[in-house]
């Protein structure tokens, strides 16, 4: 029987990146989109497309069909950075985790990995480092988005020690190149490249590169252990200090640095403003929070299990700049970086 990868949220950035990296390496793959999702990138990789709703249970069964061999991953949800609940949300995030994982049952896939985030684990006080845990709960974090993606952790944790064979992954914020509609991250180093960025705000968060988590999902699938959580995270840096590495790569201008309680006070009409363009709002009382809590996280874990080695900001923010000009997105030329930021470790393998 031949082996078939199946992936849920398949036109997403993750998605995207996952099917990129499996066609790369000859895999057959079969990937779940939403009925509106623009399939452009994946079905140029010879992705097969199935269009499908994960809350519609039956609509996912084509995605399982004829695929006695198949090894699934489960990517598809939705962020929002907004405090408020969000019903499609969590009908996604969790009853969609559900029904995905039924069908899984159902269809004999031989492994699964299901996509979480480090948001669903709580947030440990400044100067502690937070690593994988095995209890998740929605009570325990802070935010509509990161209590969906508790919950459905949770549930996916009581399957597993029911013996489905599942690993975990928790990524960190996510940026890079591939299509990135819907990624509040990537808004920001799109609206910076355009001049579009009016200020930022002293803090940080961990990043980490698309195709990276798109590695350790791999290695997760081939070598992670059943029942395992590994998170998949880069390191932490200040928005200041990704805005500079972005002020060399694309030879741009400073952007101010506002105080903490101007950019709350303005947040509400920042967000209203950037959804009235079409755009993913970059700064929302939730994710100006999120850039002052403890971001510390450890990916040791992956590293010694997996052989995840995530590779460093300068680079991931160079070729995320390269993909905005390819693609269109953005239109200024791209200009070679020069100075400090413009050492780059080599890493074994790439």
């Amino acid at each position: 029987m031949d082996k078939i990868y199946l992936i849920t949220g398949a036109a997403g950035h993750l998605g995207s990146a996952v099917c990129s990296l499996l066609k790369e390496r000859g895999e057959r793959v079969r990937g779940l989109a939403y009925y509106t999702d623009n399939t452009e990138f994946i079905e140029k990789l010879g992705v097969e497309i199935v269009r499908g709703d994960v809350t519609d249970k039956e609509s996912l069964r084509p995605l399982f069909a004829d695929a006695e061999n198949a090894y699934l991953i489960h990517t598809a949800a939705v962020v929002d950075i907004n405090s408020r609940e969000n019903e499609r949300m969590r009908e996604v995030n969790v009853e969609g985790t559900k029904n995905v994982i039924a069908l899984a049952e159902e269809y004999g896939v031989q492994k699964t990995i299901y996509v979480s985030s480090v948001h669903a684990i709580p947030v440990l006080p400044h100067g502690r480092v937070m690593r994988e845990v095995r209890s998740f709960s929605p009570e325990t974090v802070d935010g509509a988005y990161a209590k969906s993606k508790a919950e459905a952790a949770a549930y996916v944790i009581g399957k597993m020690e029911e013996g489905f064979n599942c690993c975990i992954v928790h990524p960190s914020g996510i940026i890079g190149p591939y299509p990135s509609r819907g990624n509040h991250l990537v808004q920001m180093i799109k609206n910076y490249v355009k001049g579009m960025l009016p200020g930022c705000i002293r803090g940080g968060y961990d990043f980490v590169d698309v195709r990276d988590c798109a590695l350790g999902i791999a290695a997760a699938l081939e070598q992670g252990r059943a029942g395992e959580c590994y998170l998949l995270t880069g390191g932490y840096y200040s928005i200041i200090e990704m805005l500079k590495m972005l002020k060399e790569i694309t030879q741009g201008k400073s952007v101010r640095v506002w105080p903490a309680w101007l950019a709350k006070l303005f947040a509400p009409a920042m967000a209203k403003a950037a959804l009235r363009k079409g755009m993913k709002p970059v700064y929302t009382a939730y994710s100006l929070s999120t850039l002052g809590v403890n971001s510390r996280f450890s990916h040791d874990k992956a590293t010694f299990e997996l052989g995840f080695m995530p590779r460093e900001l300068y680079e991931t923010l160079e070729d995320t700049v390269r993909w905005l000009y390819s693609s269109g997105e953005c239109v200024k030329k791209f200009k070679k970086p020069r100075g400090s930021y413009a050492v780059k470790r080599v890493r074994a393998g790439t």
